[in-house]
């Protein structure tokens, strides 16, 4: 079972941030104003806390888990993403390079966690399936509208595509 141990420092950062990114590429596909954008927030921090009481987590998500606990953890994290994002004009520019990210992250988790890459992939998945989730789209006051918009839909199967997964 993998952990922090196996990977180099660079490659653990891109995997702590990718759990950030999933769910960032479907908030930055399809903005849905302040309240909507606090949802999808709410959903993907859920998402962390879910997974370190959830049994069925492999050791590598206990582990991204863990690392978000510590002060150490969250600052490399934020530091990573405000370089990752410097520069982003456009929300189409955070989803391309949520994409890249998740596509880096796929070929890492692959080359040297095989064992829990599935399981890890599919985590980062529901990140995205619960941001997209949290928010009707269109509408009035999140009257109206739908769950998941045409354009997140589309969203979800690049992050898919990225991961190596199927939607």
């Amino acid at each position: 079972m993998a952990n922090k141990q196996n990977f180099k420092p660079e490659e653990w950062t891109k995997i702590l941030e990718s759990t950030m990114l999933a769910g960032m590429a479907v908030s930055a596909a399809e903005p849905s104003g302040l309240w909507g954008a606090v949802k999808e927030a709410f959903a993907s921090s859920s998402a962390l806390a879910a997974a370190k009481s959830n049994p069925g987590s492999n050791e590598l998500i206990k582990s991204v888990v863990a690392d978000f606990e510590t002060k150490e953890g969250r600052a490399a994290v934020q530091e990573a993403l405000r370089q990752q994002l410097a520069g982003a004009k456009k929300p189409g520019d955070v989803v391309e390079r949520s994409l890249a990210n998740l596509k880096e992250v796929s070929a890492i988790l692959n080359a040297k966690a095989p064992q829990d890459a599935a399981g890890f992939k599919a985590w980062l998945q529901t990140i995205s399936e619960n941001v997209a989730e949290a928010s009707s789209e269109g509408g009035f006051l999140g009257i109206g509208g739908v769950k998941v918009s045409e354009t997140e839909k589309a969203t979800l199967a690049d992050i898919s595509k990225a991961l190596g997964t199927s939607a």
